[in-house]
Formats: structure tokens, C-alpha cells, sequence
């Protein structure tokens, strides 16, 4: 596998990023402990149009000013002053576009996983939604502006071949706030279940 190159996060359509996200491996080498899992279900968040976004109608604070970096870098920030979740800057200079990563399949360094996250149990609980995900791969809020062509976090592609009828396309969770905007089909979720069974 190779680290998606830089040109990939700068493609012009967040959504197009967000669903071609499922099936990538992201990775994290924090404290110098390796651990990863496959993408399995992804949000995209439309710059200044969109109304659940963070940067709608152009806003640009402290927190939000790293969405409008070139694509490529993580945005992390904190959720409810409890859970940090990772975010992928897409598209150009100054179009604040960008894709939340909602959960992983864990496949590498799933003991340190479950350390950090205090389970028992290797399986889809263990990263299955934002703020769990990030717990598991030790990412923080000084993660925020990592880029993903670096060592610290990045996404690979194993080219796993996955078909029209395996990804379900639905509201994004949580956006009730952003009107007609929450209701649209911004969110991908990979139902991985046959190709684990094939590779495992």
C-alpha cells in the first residue's frame, strides 16, 4: 500500500472525497506505536454553502482557519468538551471543504486500542463512531493541522474493490441545527461484512 498522494484531498467535490474514503486504511503512528483500521463510514461537510459545516457563510475563527488550508491536513478539533474528532481538509487554498471520519474496522495495533480505550473486546465497538475512533488511534486536538502525506497520521489505499450495493448514502448525524441542509445524503457507510469474511 502507498500513502494517497497530495492530489487526491485536493479534488474539488467533498463528496466525491467522502464517499471514495470507505475502504482506505487510515493510520496513525502516535508515541511511536503503529495502529490502523479500514474507513467504514464518512460525513461530508461542504465549505461555506453548506449549513452544517463549521466554515458556513465564510466563517473564519482560531478553529476554523485550518479548513481553508490546502487539502491534505487533519482538522481536529473537540466535541462537546468530551470526544476529539478527525477530519480530512479537502479541495484548494481557501475552499474550507472537509470530510469527517466517522469510524474504522480496526486491523493493526488493536491491543493498544484497546489500552487506550480501556475495552476488552476487539471489534467494531472498539472504533465505530468519531470520538471512539480517535481515543483508539491516540489522536488529540495537537494532532490538528498534522498533514496526512506525513508520518503521524495518513490514509492508504489497498485498492479494495467495493461495489455499488455495499455503501448506503444517508443524513449526517447530529446537524439537526443546519435546517434542509441536515437532511442531505452526505454520510457513507461501507458494510464491510463480506469482505471481512473474505479476508479474515
Amino acid at each position: 500500500m502507498a500513502k494517497l498522494p497530495i492530489s487526491y484531498y485536493l479534488h474539488s467535490d467533498v463528496v466525491y472525497i467522502a464517499r471514495s474514503l470507505l475502504g482506505k486504511y487510515l493510520f496513525s503512528n502516535i508515541d511511536n506505536i503503529l495502529t490502523g483500521g479500514i474507513i467504514t463510514e464518512t460525513e461530508a461537510y461542504q465549505g461555506t454553502t453548506d449549513k452544517a459545516s463549521h466554515a458556513y457563510a465564510g466563517i473564519r475563527t482560531n478553529r476554523t482557519e485550518i479548513m481553508y488550508r490546502q487539502g491534505g491536513v487533519a482538522y481536529v478539533y473537540l466535541c462537546y468538551g468530551i470526544h476529539y474528532l478527525l477530519n480530512v481538509v479537502t479541495a484548494d487554498l481557501n475552499i474550507p471543504h472537509a470530510v469527517l471520519i466517522r469510524a474504522i474496522y480496526p486491523t493493526m495495533g488493536t491491543n493498544e486500542m484497546l489500552v487506550r480505550t480501556g475495552k476488552t473486546k476487539v471489534d467494531y465497538n472498539l472504533s465505530n463512531g468519531p470520538g471512539k475512533l480517535t481515543k483508539a488511534m491516540g489522536i488529540k486536538k495537537l494532532h490538528n493541522g498534522t498533514s496526512y502525506h506525513g508520518n503521524e497520521i495518513w490514509i492508504e489505499d489497498n485498492k479494495i474493490a467495493i461495489k455499488r450495493m455495499d455503501i448506503e448514502a444517508g443524513p449526517r448525524i447530529g446537524v439537526d441545527y443546519a435546517g434542509k441542509d441536515a437532511l442531505l445524503p452526505y454520510r457513507f457507510v461501507f458494510n464491510y461484512g463480506d469482505y471481512i469474511k473474505k479476508t479474515h
